[in-house]
């Protein structure tokens, strides 16, 4: 393996996440002034993860800069620059697009567009090895709706296999796979009972959110299979085509959460 640098972002949720991730074989360790928050065999990655609410564009950059700083690494270095695509917070997904395609264009460099419900399915896996391998993703939505999709992990590749991709629907309505299965997200923790996949699961993980960590272990992976894109490509995955209600919706849909 040579070396890789990955730039990863993430401003899906109130968090602004960002994660810089080194993949080097060679022994001689990077001159870094911070530790590494998560190493892995020859992958290291320093990460910044905070609670910015609706600012998280003004803290996207800087934080940028100081995990360079911190890894005594150059932005010049970067190979590739991964993102959160969504769904998720449309705001969010439009920051993350538009600075992972601006940087991306001065360095010429593709970019990695990540599903955030991989990344939840991801982040379950760093926070338990031994969760089960099929792992259903779901998050709030508001409006009284679930994204969700339903991953496999493949322990022969290493990788994750996408078995039903991003949708968006009533809590009751998300199909429950008929095995084994992880649930991930937070839809577990906002809809409750009210989620079937919940008693269902064989395991649930409410902690399991969107992060530049594993955005940027999925876009490493991504970029060396070659699944990376022209900078021009970079998208949000909005999944919902209707941002607003309008009031007889909103009531209807309070009235009925009511019920």
């Amino acid at each position: 393996m040579t070396r890789t640098v990955l730039l990863a972002l993430d401003t899906s949720t109130e968090f602004c996440s960002v994660a810089l991730l080194l993949a080097d074989s060679a022994s001689a360790p990077a001159q870094s002034a911070v530790a590494p928050h998560y190493v892995n065999g020859d992958t290291r990655v320093w990460f910044r993860h905070e609670a910015t609410g609706a600012v998280s564009s003004t803290r996207l950059l800087p934080a940028v800069r100081e995990l360079f700083d911190d890894a005594g690494l150059a932005l010049a270095d970067c190979a590739a620059i991964a993102f959160g695509a969504g769904p998720g917070s449309f705001t969010g997904l439009r920051t993350a697009t538009g600075v992972a395609q601006g940087l991306a264009f001065g360095l010429s460099v593709p970019v990695v567009p990540v599903s955030t419900l991989l990344a939840c399915a991801e982040a379950a896996r760093l926070r338990d090895a031994a969760i089960a391998p099929r792992v259903l993703a779901a998050l709030d939505a508001r409006m009284d709706e679930v994204y969700w999709a339903d991953f496999e992990f493949d322990a022969a590749s290493g990788d994750w296999r996408t078995l039903h991709s991003a949708a968006l629907d009533a809590p009751g309505a998300l199909p429950l796979p008929d095995v084994p299965f992880a649930l991930a997200g937070n839809a577990a923790a906002a809809f409750g009972d009210r989620l079937p996949a919940v008693a269902a699961a064989a395991q649930v993980d409410r902690e399991a959110l969107p992060h530049a960590l594993p955005v940027a272990l999925i876009g490493l992976r991504a970029f060396q299979a070659g699944k990376a894109v022209a900078p021009e490509l970079a998208a949000p995955e909005y999944v919902r085509d209707k941002v607003a209600q309008t009031t007889a919706e909103r009531m209807q849909a309070r009235e009925e959460a009511l019920r």
